[in-house]
């Protein structure tokens, strides 16, 4: 995949309406925004279209659409938020059809500078293209609406939909740009780049609670790092697959046998595989999630038959820490434990302390840890958190996003 891609600073927007695909996904309670992240996150990239005298027409998907359109996931909120932010009005268009005849009397009415936002993509119900045709036919109304099209949504960028990638189909026929924001450009960068042409040592760290949504990041991780950690609840099938006693803790036994491999590679290909020496365990999984709870550390072949692994131990927080010192570039995707519990946080405080204490690029890919390092502190001192849990777990696969691929190379 090329990673060289033509970007909002490649073209001049002065007087020409530019289709901006956002990242506008955010929580909702009783109608207002409890996180601003992904707004923040897109007002570069809008800001400087509106700079160069663009029209800037702004386009997002908002919750899981399943039974066809519903005010609560209306991007009402979002274009007042927006307003407030960019100190200018945002013409919101609340029309369902999203690029009916609202949407196109408003792109009318603009003048250079001006912000319209357009209704939630998925109220289309056709905005992930099945069957193709309306897709097709939604992505071609979306083109028709502007001149050129910049893609600013890493956290949709591994998804063809209508407004995602194959929009860039009929933008180009006409002879627009088909660019990358500033946020993509940012997530290319360091993502892409962390996995394709790293600065070595090279360490990933992976955790989280299931091997199975991995499988192809520790493959081809393993081919591109110099050492892998592996944490959280997926260590145990790792563990177990060495035929360690892992007690009451998490496994996915149909997965044994894929871990045995990958340790195997591993060897022949000189990586380090770290897995945890010691773990936190209790009786029981936390409920309520962030309840007390009792625990003890013991070593990880040795944990009691009655007890349940729920963090990385003291020990394995010291050889982890330790591992990510000499590092030049750091990938961490997934917590080291039940991260939401204070008592079970000290694994996923520790990895993020070391990261933060580096000389290290530091990425974290989304997800899981992306949420820990902005609850534990740790997020400014972080060289990239990535936008899109999916997004990045596929990155990290090596895997072809539709959303980078659409865009022009250089």
């Amino acid at each position: 995949m090329s990673l060289n891609k033509k970007s909002v600073d490649d073209f001049n927007a002065k007087g020409k309406r530019v289709l901006v695909r956002c990242d506008f996904n955010v929580p909702l309670k009783n109608g207002e925004i409890t996180d601003e992240t992904r707004i923040n996150a897109a007002l570069p990239t809008i800001k400087k279209l509106i700079g160069d005298g663009g029209k800037v027409i702004l386009c997002s998907h908002l919750g899981k659409v399943k039974n066809g359109p519903n005010e609560g996931e209306s991007l009402a909120p979002v274009a007042k938020k927006l307003t407030e932010k960019l100190g200018r009005e945002v013409v919101f268009v609340g029309d369902y059809n999203v690029t009916g005849q609202a949407a196109t009397d408003a792109v009318n009415n603009m003048k250079e500078g001006d912000v319209v936002l357009l209704q939630n993509t998925r109220f289309r119900g056709k905005e992930e293209t099945k069957p193709k045709e309306a897709g097709e036919a939604f992505a071609k109304e979306l083109a028709d609406l502007c001149d050129d099209y910049v893609c600013d949504a890493f956290g949709s960028a591994h998804r063809a939909h209508a407004s995602v990638a194959v929009v860039t189909k009929y933008v180009r026929e006409k002879g627009g740009n088909c660019a990358v924001g500033y946020l993509m450009q940012k997530e290319i960068d360091f993502l892409g780049n962390a996995v394709e042409n790293p600065v070595r040592p090279f360490v990933a760290i992976l955790g989280g609670a299931k091997v199975a949504d991995k499988l192809n990041v520790i493959n081809n991780l393993l081919e591109k790092c110099d050492t892998l950690i592996i944490g959280g609840g997926m260590a145990f099938t790792f563990l177990k697959a060495k035929g360690n006693e892992i007690g009451k803790s998490l496994v996915d036994d149909e997965k044994l046998d894929y871990c045995r491999e990958m340790t195997e590679k591993a060897e022949k290909l000189g990586k380090k595989l770290l897995l945890p020496i010691d773990t936190t365990v209790a009786a029981g999984f936390p409920d309520p999630i962030d309840g007390p709870i009792e625990v003890s550390h013991v070593d990880s072949d040795k944990i009691p038959a009655d007890m349940e692994g729920l963090d990385i131990g003291p020990k394995t927080r010291e050889l982890f820490a330790d591992a990510v010192k000499n590092a030049k570039t750091v990938v961490w995707n997934g917590p080291m434990g039940v991260f939401e519990n204070p008592v079970l946080a000290e694994g996923t405080i520790a990895v993020a302390k070391a990261l933060a204490e580096t000389d290290a690029t530091t990425i974290i890919g989304g997800g899981d840890s992306a949420a820990a390092c902005n609850q534990l502190g740790f997020a400014d001192k972080m060289s990239h958190i990535s936008t899109g849990g999916g997004a990045s777990l596929e990155f990290l696969e090596g895997k072809e996003l539709p959303g980078v691929v659409a865009a022009d190379d250089k």
